[in-house]
């Protein structure tokens, strides 16, 4: 605020036409709301009225005592104050500057600037100015700030990220006198076999198929597949999707702007792939598809597209199978503590790298020497990698179910130095494993780990420790 002393005709000029614009607005001094001796003048614009304060205070009414031309600070919308002149304050523009945070200007910070007219949003993002600051509306599959990221990561239906126990349907069709099952497990984009997709039961009449993501995620799109039935084409051809933050209370898809569930168009066969997009993409754990006009029989294969919530240092997600089943991951990159031997039989060698995922044969999996918890195996990325999660599955040993209940996981970047994935309170995280030696048990880490080495240390175990697995993330 401007005051009296070091008064200049400039001064009195303003100081006039202020008091003329009082006489001619709402009268709102007529009760003096300024201190310590302040004028009260009708304010123009968003400001009712403005005080002008007697010299030594400041603030907006005048109520603060001054101790040097920053204090108290004139400068609004969290501005900086920079003295220019040692003397106590007297016209605004000699003696202090106001810098101002992204998204203001003026010469006490004062007026918002309007950032969407830079055009800040990319991929056809629409654009809202907010108070010092930008939002962009992004079209689907784009998020980030800007709208600058493509989020459409396939989330692991194909690709077994997703595991068995993550999806669930409402029923499952049993054919040939109740000798194929075509369960929710089996609804996988490309999936290949005589039995190989969902399908409802017949006398399902609201049928659907859930995916449990296990954590909240981005997604924006979902990819459906038809089958083939005993020689016949089955099909979705129209579905609607809901979706859960918690596996109780749902929400269907809404058209945009309006009230009413929206249908999307599936498949026209049992063989090709229908995309569908989330113009507004679903933030959810659960996902659900709800099949509403069905060909024969409602058979789905699919795929989600989508990326982790927090995008915005991620450019394509990050809960990819790195290679423990796929092999990228070699066996020079495996090791672990020791190594069990069936018998004291060389051949029957439980090597860590048998350790893969869905390995088959009589020793398909690794098994320490000693069941105690100083045992380990450890998995050498050969660079920093993001690592999101992990999969586990136990195995037999000629008819013996053995597998790892409960498992801690360590890192680090050099392989001498290791640290423990912590839960929020400090303490070793402990994973809840498997229950039997072949379902899949995804655990995720949440925060990521970034790290080059990872240690599986078996914390608890069924008959002997006994481990297959896979490593989800990404490149850092």
């Amino acid at each position: 605020m401007k005051r009296p002393g070091n008064v200049t005709p400039a001064y009195v000029g303003t100081f006039a036409l202020l008091l003329c614009l009082h006489s001619v607005t709402a009268d709102y001094c007529k009760v003096n709301h300024c201190y310590n001796g302040a004028t009260c003048v009708t304010g123009v614009g968003e400001e009712p009225f403005i005080c002008i304060c007697a010299d030594g205070f400041g603030g907006d009414t005048c109520n603060l005592t001054e101790t040097g031309p920053c204090s108290p600070n004139p400068c609004k919308n969290d501005g900086s104050c920079e003295v220019i002149a040692p003397t106590r304050r007297g016209d605004v523009f000699n003696e202090y500057i106001c810098k101002c945070q992204p998204g203001f200007k003026g010469v006490h910070c004062q007026i918002n600037v309007n950032d969407c007219e830079k055009q800040p949003c990319k991929n056809g993002g629409q654009c809202r100015d907010l108070d010092g600051d930008y939002s962009c509306q992004c079209p689907s599959p784009y998020v980030g700030k800007q709208c600058q990221l493509r989020c459409v990561s396939l989330l692991g239906m194909e690709g077994g990220a997703i595991v068995e126990s993550q999806i669930s349907a409402s029923s499952v069709h049993y054919g040939i006198l109740g000798l194929q099952r075509w369960g929710p497990e089996l609804a996988r984009l490309n999936n290949q076999g005589i039995v190989n997709a969902w399908t409802s039961a017949t006398h399902d009449k609201n049928p659907w198929i859930e995916i449990n993501m296990q954590k909240i995620m981005r997604l924006t799109g979902i990819i459906t597949q038809g089958a083939s039935r005993l020689g016949t084409a089955e099909y979705i051809k129209a579905f609607k999707v809901a979706s859960s933050l918690d596996g109780n209370s749902y929400i269907t898809y809404k058209v945009d702007g309006q009230q009413r569930d929206k249908v999307f168009v599936g498949n026209i066969d049992n063989d090709r792939t229908k995309t569908n997009l989330f113009d507004v993409p679903i933030v959810a754990q659960y996902i659900r598809i709800i099949p509403v006009v069905c060909r024969r029989a409602c058979t789905l294969r699919m795929e989600l597209l989508g990326c982790e919530l927090h995008v915005y240092s991620n450019t394509a997600g990050c809960s990819e199978p790195l290679g423990m089943k796929s092999r990228f991951i070699s066996d020079g990159q495996l090791s672990a503590s020791s190594s069990y031997r069936t018998w004291g039989i060389d051949t029957f060698t439980w090597h860590p790298q048998f350790a893969r995922l869905d390995k088959v044969g009589k020793t398909n999996a690794w098994s320490p020497a000693y069941n105690n918890r100083s045992e380990w195996i450890q998995v050498d990325l050969e660079k920093t990698k993001r690592l999101t999660g992990i999969i586990t599955q136990g195995a037999k040993d000629f008819g013996v179910v053995q597998f790892v209940s409960v498992f801690k996981v360590s890192y680090s970047n050099d392989g001498e130095s290791w640290s423990t994935v912590k839960e929020n309170t400090g303490n070793d995280k402990l994973f809840q494993g498997n229950t039997d030696n072949n379902t899949h048990k995804k655990n995720v880490f949440e925060p990521p780990v970034y790290a080059r080495y990872v240690r599986v240390i078996p914390w608890e175990w069924h008959e002997r420790i006994t481990l297959r697995m896979e490593l989800l993330g990404c490149d850092d």
